[in-house]
């Protein structure tokens, strides 16, 4: 570090050691030579004879004399040009010492499905250096391998459950805040058993989901309980890609699913249909709040040492998220390139249906606020124990 300003200082000040070594020569030579000064401010080798040496010694000198007009004006010109190429130096040095927030690149990791789909136009501007600042983005399957991640400061945002931000919160040294929710309700009840449109048909049934630990788990269980429904046993699987496999099988199997991936089981299997969503099996029991799926966290370590880069991901966040209503074609492809989806014409039919959002400021706080008082109710280890304090909801004015 001391040796890197050391050298900085050199380069800045090139400019000013070159006239003071000028200045000396001059001093202690009779027949003194001025150098001349290039665009990097480094000397030369001498380019003439100075002024005071053609006045005395006319004759001797005549013919490399140079008009005393034109020998002033090139003196003054080098004088200018190093002049100039030392305040470039310098100006260019202090840029440099000056790291502002758009050198940091910020990392992000999110979870393969909806909270993903709102982040691929941005993913995609990122790739091409079209952004403010540079990313880097990773995908994983779980919100536990996000949480794992950023325990170990290997990621700086994470797109995760509602519920898993708070547990983040309380478990992560130097916690977490939320900053937008990227996702609202995505969960269906898929099956090709007709004789099943709502949660009180589950009753004696085995239902097949993801998201164990996670929002899935407990608004399921919290509607079960609504519902006083006691004796539907929950089969977790580890990815919804198992699930639809399960149900290409056996389509009279019941499963509860996030979109895209409920789109994608019906579009192969025509036995297969939508039972119900769950936000509807929600809204009979809760008019309060809604269902939460998915929101954005920041590692509070990141925030307080780069609020600017934070706030220019939520402003990226929203134009993304915006894209995929804006441009369905190009978005759909773009989930494809990330795995996300299969195909594009079943993305296209399936994004409209994943609720991708990017809400933030006190409208994120109230909406998620409430769905978490509700989980607490239900289960509080669902939130890590504890309610997040007010501080949790980071408020970015935009």
């Amino acid at each position: 570090m001391f040796r890197e300003k050391s050298v900085s200082f050199m380069k800045r000040n090139r400019g000013r050691i070159t006239l003071m070594l000028v200045s000396m020569l001059l001093s202690v030579t009779i027949a003194g030579c001025y150098y001349t000064v290039d665009s990097t401010g480094a000397g030369n080798e001498p380019a003439g004879v100075s002024k005071e040496d053609n006045t005395e010694n006319p004759e001797e000198n005549s013919d490399r004399e140079k008009p005393e007009n034109a020998a002033a004006a090139e003196d003054t010109a080098d004088t200018k040009e190093a002049e100039t190429s030392d305040t470039t130096q310098t100006e260019a040095e202090e840029k440099e010492d000056n790291v502002t927030e758009n050198d940091v690149t910020v990392r992000v990791s999110a979870l393969k499905g909806p909270t993903t789909i709102g982040l691929v136009n941005l993913i995609a501007d990122a790739g091409e250096g079209k952004t403010s600042q540079a990313y880097e983005f990773n995908m994983f399957t779980a919100g536990s391998d996000v949480m794992a991640e950023m325990a170990a400061g290997k990621t700086d945002i994470g797109l995760v459950p509602a519920n898993v931000a708070a547990v983040m919160n309380n478990k992560i040294e130097g916690g977490v805040s939320v900053i937008d929710i990227n996702t609202l309700g995505v969960l269906y009840c898929v099956t090709g058993n007709g004789s099943v449109s709502g949660i009180g048909d589950l009753s004696g049934q085995t239902v097949y989901m993801t998201g164990q630990g996670a929002t899935p788990e407990y608004t399921m269980r919290y509607l079960l309980k609504q519902n006083e429904v006691t004796d539907c046993n929950i089969e977790f699987k580890s990815e919804p890609t198992e699930i639809a496999s399960l149900l290409s099988e056996d389509p009279q199997a019941i499963a509860v699913l996030p979109q895209p991936f409920v789109t994608v089981a019906e579009m192969q299997n025509e036995a297969l249909k939508t039972a119900f969503s769950l936000d509807d099996a929600w809204a009979k029991v809760n008019t309060d709040c809604s269902i939460i799926t998915g929101v954005t966290v920041v590692a509070n370590s990141f925030l307080n040492e780069h609020p600017d880069s934070v706030a220019a991901f939520i402003k990226d966040h929203k134009a993304s998220a915006q894209m995929t209503a804006d441009d369905p074609d190009k978005t759909a492809a773009l989930v494809v390139e990330q795995g996300i989806i299969p195909k594009e014409p079943i993305a296209k039919k399936a994004i409209p249906e994943c609720s991708v959002v990017c809400i933030s400021g006190n409208e994120m706080k109230d909406l998620l606020s409430g769905y978490l008082k509700v989980m607490f109710e239900e289960e509080p280890k669902s939130v890590g124990g504890t309610l997040p304090e007010d501080d949790f909801y980071c408020i970015i004015e935009e």
